[in-house]
């Protein structure tokens, strides 16, 4: 009986004309988005880069995904919200708005998660930093990259990995096995989960270190602190910002236990530099990077030497300085040390590490916070730097829309449209108000025509400007 009925209520097959189904148009802010990356002439650049990396068309095989729709599928998760590749696909394939952005009709397939990773595995580094470079240059047309004095920072991001699955590097064995069979030779039952786990956290010498343990699943994350302060598998990623826009110049995902300040920091600091003079114009070249803000962290003598002797002025504190010895160290140290400490006092210097604080702490928000990447969803840094480099693609495109239109993300542009809504009806509210109000004209206008008596007005409604806030 049950058998019948569900025959009975399946539903038909039925043809639809594709005229008839709803328009895939996306909203207004994707329409500014698409708008502005027209008038940069964002595809034509972004095929010559990606072409090396795709097989023509004569050779036979399926055509492959537009690089530019790649691109614009990891700027919806940038701007809402959303980390997982996963994600990503299903909202681009469940929003008509989304689908017109892309470029994508109702009655086609927008493309999966899995085809998002392979294209990512086919785009090179570098391919996606010339592509970085294109945002970069936009930003210079329009003045908001200057260049010459830049900041870089770091941050946290946690790993997509465990500390369950940590493995010593030598014997294979794991952290679980390793304390349970400590927790035998001190006498306590291996058996009991609860007793162990308080055995590890209480145990002398207890240490994970980096060099002795690792993730087989993701080697590449290392164990640290994450921006709780809890113990986990973390990564660093690092921007490079201009500190007159907030613009990032170059990023880069490092591993978690990489010291800011070890031996690769004028190395970053140098490609950061040679981006910016492949955007900058001719005649503003030589002023490229030529102030560098950092905090404590970055500070060791030799590096700042090496700096200070490749053109750069450091604004960097010097966490030792007054435990420093000058008889231990050379003329050269004594001058760079000295130059430091000059620049860091300075008024000038002051007023850039404001900005340091204001553009690097904001721009960290908007990529990992707003962005979807303060958990990884991918393994490796070189994975995570591609994705972390089209985040920040999109951050300075955020800038430019801001610029040019007011708004620069997806919820700014829901808050202005709700701002705009709520003033029109606390302006409608007043407007009632004051008709039922029982004051003269006169009071109510402001402003009235006593010489002829006309006691005609009009109330007077001041505008409302929505409150754009300049975060995300």
């Amino acid at each position: 009986m049950f058998e019948q009925r569900q025959a009975k209520e399946r539903q038909q097959e039925m043809w639809v004309v594709a005229g008839k189904l709803p328009a895939a148009t996306p909203d207004s802010f994707y329409k500014r988005v698409n708008g502005t990356l027209q008038q940069m002439e964002f595809a034509p650049q972004v095929w010559a880069i990606c072409k090396p990396a795709y097989a023509e068309a004569a050779k036979g095989g399926r055509p492959g995904i537009d690089p530019v729709v790649y691109l614009k599928m990891l700027m919806v998760g940038f701007f809402e919200n959303i980390g997982s590749e996963r994600g990503i696909a299903s909202r681009c394939a469940d929003s008509l708005s989304i689908r017109g952005f892309l470029g994508y009709s109702l009655t086609e397939s927008t493309p999966d998660h899995s085809s998002l990773s392979v294209i990512r595995e086919r785009l090179s580094l570098e391919q996606m930093q010339a592509m970085h470079r294109v945002l970069l240059a936009a930003l210079q047309r329009h003045g908001l990259l200057k260049g010459r004095k830049t900041g870089i920072d770091s941050s946290i991001i946690e790993a997509n990995a465990s500390l369950r699955g940590l493995e010593h590097r030598n014997t294979e064995e794991s952290y679980w096995d390793y304390v349970k069979r400590l927790a035998a030779e001190a006498g306590i039952d291996p058996q009991d989960t609860k007793a162990v786990r308080r055995f590890d956290k209480k145990r002398p010498g207890r240490k994970t270190s980096n060099e002795d343990w690792q993730n087989p699943h993701d080697p590449e994350a290392k164990v640290g602190r994450t921006k709780d302060g809890a113990c986990d598998m973390v990564y660093k990623p690092e921007h490079i910002s201009d500190l007159e826009s907030g613009a990032i110049i170059h990023t880069e995902v490092r591993a978690g236990d990489a010291a800011d300040n070890d031996a690769t920091l004028k190395e970053r600091l140098m490609a950061a530099r040679t981006t910016l003079k492949q955007v900058l114009p001719k005649a503003r070249r030589s002023k490229a990077m030529s102030e560098v803000c950092a905090d404590e962290g970055y500070f060791t003598t030799e590096q700042i030497a090496r700096l200070q002797q490749a053109g750069v002025r450091t604004i960097i504190g010097d966490p030792q300085q007054s435990r420093r010895k000058q008889e231990r160290q050379s003329r050269r140290e004594t001058r760079a040390l000295h130059r430091a400490k000059c620049a860091v006092r300075s008024l000038s210097g002051k007023a850039l590490l404001r900005k340091r604080g204001e553009h690097l702490e904001r721009g960290f928000c908007h990529v990992l916070d707003h962005g979807g990447l303060r958990r990884a969803r991918l393994r490796g840094t070189e994975n995570l730097s591609k994705r972390l480099i089209i985040a920040a693609m999109t951050h300075n495109l955020s800038l430019l829309l801001r610029q040019q239109t007011g708004i620069g993300t997806a919820k700014q542009a829901l808050a202005a449209a709700v701002g705009f809504i709520l003033g029109l009806l606390r302006a409608f509210g007043e407007f009632i108000r004051i008709m039922r109000s029982k004051e003269t004209p006169t009071r109510l206008c402001g402003r009235s025509n006593r010489q002829n008596g006309d006691r005609n007005w009009f109330p007077l409604i001041a505008p409302f400007n929505p409150p754009f806030s300049t975060g995300c």
